[in-house]
């Protein structure tokens, strides 16, 4: 059968590039290996947030008498309900996908798809056509030599998300987005949690302001937090217990625990998919691109996870509208990697775009900060969720730079940094858009009075 495009993958880059494509009036098919909607609703975002949601309530019942609200009896946490909550909702995420195809009159073929020729895509056996063909095979977790993962005992995010009893202890190698908020998780839920870092903090990539303040968050906790910590070697013992060799600031030593998470990052799955038979370019394990996702070869694409850019899954779904608009003969603008807000579901949470005050640095760009803690915040206080801050940054043109938030709902709040950068917004600007009193919100337009030196409430 002869398509104008086919897709291989369906997460969030491969179908938005169908329900886009088929937008355009263009004959699409996406294929896919597994459920719909990829590792993203079946396997990663959506299932986390689910598990997360559940120890948020779980917290809340714990500290229920400060907000004046009595409960009988003890509240007790059952993983293995708040588990099959989880995949509910991710089964009822990837069968809202599987409608949306339907609705778009998108052929969804099932089975592993890989470039059989120029044009071609062969799925268990049988061949389809295409004038244009979209790689969106997304990624799964690296796994290291070191870490030897079984599944049961030394896990990845996948075995994480369904494991039918609460570990008495846990030790989760990376401290990146999916390991942060697993780590939390467990810890809200009662384990004792360990989480090593070979990085000299925790969260990395975030702005370090941020990274310190959730040292200090997971701490409260009762979870440990070991930066710049190298892991040598995991083994399970005799008595089913893994045995963590790590090498940190106090020399080296054994952590044991009932289990271990690896996240360490992810790798792109770009094996077996024809690559090196049609001669497509990679480099670093990644698919080379150009703005527009044209690989080296002629009439094939890549977008998501397995091209060079931040592994996110609204990152897929823009490069994916951005490719196939290309694709259509309509002008897109390349997508903008500086201006990508990037969320962890932490407790408090934590939110960014654009610039960091490290990357500022380096670059030798002049700016101003503004902040505003929520301690002041009547909302923030009104909940009882006062941890955490809002800082801008911005630069000697008064433009927005970079906005990082530690605090409750802050990801919700990302929105309107992340369009103020888009558009060029001054801290002036920010500061004399009128914010409706009492939120959290208020903190974005707080920040940037501070950064004028009009600051009101500080």
């Amino acid at each position: 059968m002869k398509y104008d495009i086919i897709i291989i993958g369906s997460g969030p880059g491969g179908y938005v590039a169908a329900i886009r494509a088929s937008q355009l009036g263009r004959k699409v098919a996406l294929v896919e290996r597994a459920e719909a909607g990829g590792v993203c609703l079946n396997w990663g975002c959506i299932p986390t947030k689910a598990l997360l949601k559940s120890a948020q309530v779980y917290n809340y019942c714990k500290t229920a008498d400060h907000y004046g609200i009595e409960l009988a009896g003890d509240v007790t946490p059952d993983l293995g309900k708040i588990v099959d909550r989880s995949r509910t909702v991710a089964e009822t995420m990837s069968k809202g996908v599987q409608f949306l195809l339907k609705k778009n009159n998108i052929d969804l073929i099932a089975g592993f798809g890989r470039l059989a020729a120029p044009g071609c895509v062969e799925v268990e056996g049988v061949r389809y056509e295409a004038d244009h063909i979209i790689l969106a095979t997304g990624a799964r977790p690296r796994e290291m030599p070191f870490i030897p993962v079984d599944g049961e005992r030394v896990i990845t995010s996948k075995q994480a998300l369904a494991l039918r009893k609460l570990p008495a202890s846990i030790v989760v190698v990376g401290s990146g987005a999916i390991g942060s908020e697993l780590a939390w998780f467990y810890a809200a839920l009662g384990s004792k949690v360990t989480v090593v870092e070979y990085l000299p903090r925790m969260m990395p990539l975030e702005d370090e302001e941020v990274s310190k303040t959730m040292e200090r968050a997971f701490r409260k906790l009762r979870a440990t937090v070991l930066t710049s910590t190298t892991v040598k070697s995991v083994r399970v013992n005799d008595a089913g217990m893994c045995e963590v060799d790590i090498e940190g600031k106090k020399g080296a030593e054994t952590l044991t625990s009932e289990v271990v998470l690896s996240a360490v990052g992810i790798q792109a799955n770009i094996e077996g998919i024809g690559l090196e038979e049609l001669g497509v370019a990679v480099e670093r394990g990644k698919v080379t691109v150009d703005a527009f996702y044209r690989t080296n070869v002629a009439g094939i694409y890549a977008i998501g996870d397995i091209v060079p850019g931040p592994a996110l899954a609204h990152v897929a779904s823009a490069e994916a509208v951005c490719c196939v608009e290309a694709i259509c003969g309509l002008d897109p603008a390349p997508v903008d990697y500086m201006t990508v807000p990037s969320c962890v579901f932490t407790s408090p949470e934590v939110a960014s775009v654009g610039y960091t005050e490290q990357q500022l640095q380096e670059r030798g760009i002049a700016y101003k900060v503004g902040r505003f803690p929520f301690t002041a915040s009547g909302k923030a206080t009104a909940a009882g969720d006062r941890d955490g801050f809002v800082k801008l940054l911005f630069g000697d043109d008064d433009r927005l730079l970079g906005a990082h938030m530690v605090g409750a709902n802050v990801t919700e709040m990302l929105g309107e940094p992340t369009l103020a950068r888009t558009l060029g917004a001054t801290a002036h600007r920010i500061a004399r858009t009128i914010h409706a009193h009492p939120t959290l919100h208020e903190g974005v337009m707080e920040a940037a009075e501070a950064a004028t030196g009009q600051a009101i409430h500080l």
